[in-house]
């Protein structure tokens, strides 16, 4: 809907645009109050539930002595809500004993728009932990963190629990190191030649398929976009984000959010920016090549980058563009670079759960091509199973399957496969 009226655009552009797609195969689940009525959570599918203003919601996990647990909650502020920066979640995982196996947050922050808000709790098999190391019961705490002045009404939750099987062999525990940002290699801003247009998809379940090179979509107020992009063992990922000019106007800060989330739609880095009307361009910091060890570094970037698989970009626009330049859209241009061959993957003894977001295959062009898969790891695979990437395989891959085909082409018979799976 085109609005001319400034005051009335950021409202009716959350409302027409702002919205998270939910999978259409997310199970209703509640959140209990306590750990006594926690409902299971099962690796491999996906649930819609929702977090209320105060007080925190439990669901429980049943877990070996071996596999890594990851639990994506994704929170989701209902069309029309007013958010502060300080608004967000917080997701604890415990154990039976209450001892903490992990504790993350995040916050809406400078772009005061409601947005997915991503939080990843874990439950990790580790010769440097003592705590929860045993089988049983865990628990996934869900926390709203209110700011003041925000709109006192629930939020709607999306959780992906993924489960990640132990290697057949022990692998090294020190981690290749950090990246070094002044010489960096793996920059986008040499990807270069005509955009290609593509719509961003609307959640994780849904997020458009894309490769090394240039990408272009329209971006309304409110909106969120997002990508996936297949990393192999051993690759590197980096992005740019462009926001097209427009008229001058007032300076909105945090107009334009870019995030990178791993398979397990864990947080890896975000950045954002302000907006004045003229065309601005951000790049994500770099971050290392895909390695098995980055786990045991301190920085939460490198850990991020853990398993190879589909990476997740999103880009959010702020509601406060609608208020100050319109409803758009607004043209954004994605700069896609992938370095590296990709490399053979340790060994899993078993599979991931789902397995889907951690397949990927060769792009077959550009810097990016070569073996992308390792361990249980196959074909190409975004989205937690709700749409496959598929793209020309290499063999040596591992245990796993390996999908033929084109990136972009979607196949009934892998969809039904990867929700098989699940």
């Amino acid at each position: 809907m085109a609005v001319t009226l400034m005051g009335q655009t950021a409202s009716i552009a959350a409302e027409s645009e702002g919205s998270y797609g939910f999978s259409a195969d997310d199970q209703p689940v509640d959140g209990a109050a306590g750990t006594g009525d926690a409902e299971l959570l099962l690796p491999g599918k996906t649930y819609k539930s929702s977090l209320p203003a105060d007080g925190d919601v439990y669901y429980r996990l049943e877990l070996d002595d071996t596999s890594d647990a990851y639990v994506s909650v994704t929170a989701v502020p209902r069309a029309g809500a007013t958010v502060t920066a300080s608004d967000g979640i917080r997701v604890t995982v415990q154990d039976a004993d209450s001892r903490n196996c992990s504790i993350e947050s995040d916050l809406v922050g400078a772009g005061r728009s409601p947005r997915p808000i991503v939080v990843s709790g874990t439950r990790e098999i580790s010769p440097r932990r003592t705590a929860c190391q045993e089988d049983g019961s865990y628990y996934v705490i869900v926390h709203r963190i209110a700011g003041t002045g925000g709109t006192p009404d629930d939020w709607d939750l999306e959780l992906a629990p993924f489960l990640e099987p132990r290697l057949e062999k022990a692998m090294g525990t020190t981690p290749p190191g950090s990246p070094d940002p002044d010489s960096d290699s793996t920059s986008p801003g040499g990807v270069t030649g005509a955009a290609t247009p593509r719509s961003g998809g609307t959640g994780f379940g849904s997020a458009a398929p894309v490769e090394q090179g240039v990408w272009r979509a329209d971006i309304s107020p409110g909106q969120t976009l997002f990508y996936a992009v297949p990393v192999g063992w051993g690759q590197r990922l980096g992005a740019t984000a462009e926001l097209d000019s427009t008229i001058r106007g007032p300076y909105v800060g945090g107009a334009l959010t870019m995030s990178l989330y791993n398979p397990a739609r864990g947080p890896v880095a975000d950045v954002s920016f302000g907006y004045s009307g003229s065309q601005k361009a951000v790049a994500l910091r770099p971050v290392p090549p895909v390695d098995y060890a980055n786990r045991y570094d301190s920085s939460g970037a490198v850990r991020g980058m853990r398993f190879a698989g589909s990476y997740y970009l999103v880009l959010h626009l702020s509601e406060q563009m609608g208020e100050e330049f319109g409803a758009g859209p607004f043209g954004v241009m994605l700069r896609v670079g992938v370095d590296g061959s990709a490399q053979a993957g340790p060994a899993y003894d078993g599979r991931f759960q789902p397995p889907g977001p951690f397949e990927v295959a060769a792009q077959g062009q550009g810097p990016g091509a070569g073996v992308a898969g390792g361990g249980d790891g196959g074909g190409g695979a975004a989205g937690g199973g709700d749409a496959v990437m598929t793209v020309v395989a290499v063999a040596g891959i591992g245990g796993g399957t390996v999908l033929l085909g084109v990136l972009g082409v979607w196949t009934v018979v892998a969809r039904r496969r990867a929700g098989g799976a699940a």
